[in-house]
C-alpha cells in the first residue's frame, strides 16, 4: 500500500478535483477546480461535512495531500465516519497524506481578542503546509468570537494563497452569519455550493446547489440529491418529487 500511495503523488498536474462520485462530478462541472476557493454552506445536517469527506477523498486518490481543520471530529471519529461511508482512509491517513487538526477544545473558552490571532495563525499553518489541499469544517464555530473584518480578512488572505497554488474549501452555516457578510464572502470565493434538504413522502434528503464554479464549461445552477447509506456511502436519489 505505501508504495502504491507514493507512486501516486506528484506526476501529471491535475485540473479538477473528482469527489470519486461520478454523479455528483457531473453536477460541479466535473469536478472543482484546483488553486480555488470553495464555500459550502448550508443550514445544520444538510451533507456540508458529508460531501467535504467525499471530495477528500477524491483528492487523495488523485494523488494530493490534504489538511483537515475540524471543530466538530476528532481524528478518531473522522475515520469512523470515512469508513461507514465505505471510504477507508487509513492508510493514507497513517502514511502522512491527510492530516487533521481537531479545533474544538474541550473546556477552552475563546474570547473575542484572542481570535484574530487564532486565525491569523490558521492563515500561516495553511501558507507553510506541503498539502494541495485544505479543508476547514466549519468556520462557525469562529463566528461567535470574530468580528465581521476579521472573518473578511480570513476569507481574502484565502483567497490569496489560492492565487499561490493552495486549494481551500470552508464550510459554514448559514445562520451564523449576516446576509451582508454572506454577500460579500460569497462574492470572494471561486466556487459556491449551496445544502438544503428535500422532503420526499415522509423521508427527508440532502440537496447540493451548485451557485457557480469559476471556469466551468457546463452550465451551473444544477440541483442534485443524495442519501448516505452506512457502507455504502453517498447515493444520488432523483429530485423529480422533492419538494425544496
Amino acid at each position: 500500500m505505501a508504495a502504491d500511495l507514493s507512486d501516486s503523488r506528484g506526476g501529471e498536474e491535475r485540473k479538477i478535483i473528482l469527489t470519486g462520485n461520478s454523479e455528483l462530478d457531473k453536477k460541479i462541472a466535473d469536478g472543482l477546480p484546483v488553486r480555488s476557493l470553495t464555500l459550502i454552506e448550508g443550514e445544520n445536517d444538510t451533507g456540508k461535512s458529508v460531501l467535504t469527506q467525499q471530495i477528500i477523498w477524491g483528492a487523495m486518490k488523485q494523488g494530493m495531500s490534504v489538511d483537515l481543520f475540524t471543530t466538530e471530529n476528532t481524528s478518531k471519529s473522522f475515520i469512523k465516519q470515512m469508513e461507514s461511508m465505505s471510504l477507508d482512509i487509513s492508510e493514507y491517513f497513517a502514511w502522512g497524506y491527510l492530516k487533521i487538526f481537531p479545533l474544538h477544545i474541550a473546556g477552552c473558552e475563546w474570547k473575542t481578542e484572542e481570535m484574530d490571532g487564532v486565525m491569523s495563525r490558521l492563515i500561516t499553518h495553511i501558507r507553510n503546509s506541503k498539502s494541495q489541499v485544505v479543508i476547514i469544517d466549519s468556520l462557525t464555530l469562529f463566528t461567535e468570537y470574530a468580528e465581521t473584518d476579521t472573518i473578511l480578512t480570513f476569507f481574502t488572505n484565502c483567497k490569496s494563497l489560492v492565487d499561490h497554488g493552495k486549494t481551500i474549501l470552508i464550510t459554514l452555516h448559514t445562520y451564523a452569519f449576516e446576509e451582508d457578510t454572506l454577500v460579500r464572502i460569497r462574492s470572494i470565493c471561486d466556487a459556491h455550493l449551496n445544502m438544503k434538504k428535500a422532503l420526499i413522502g415522509e423521508k427527508y434528503l440532502m440537496v447540493m446547489e451548485v451557485v457557480k464554479v469559476r471556469g466551468a464549461h457546463k452550465t451551473t445552477g444544477n440541483l442534485v440529491s443524495f442519501e448516505v447509506h452506512p457502507g455504502y456511502g453517498i447515493k444520488v436519489i432523483p429530485l423529480s418529487f422533492a419538494r425544496i
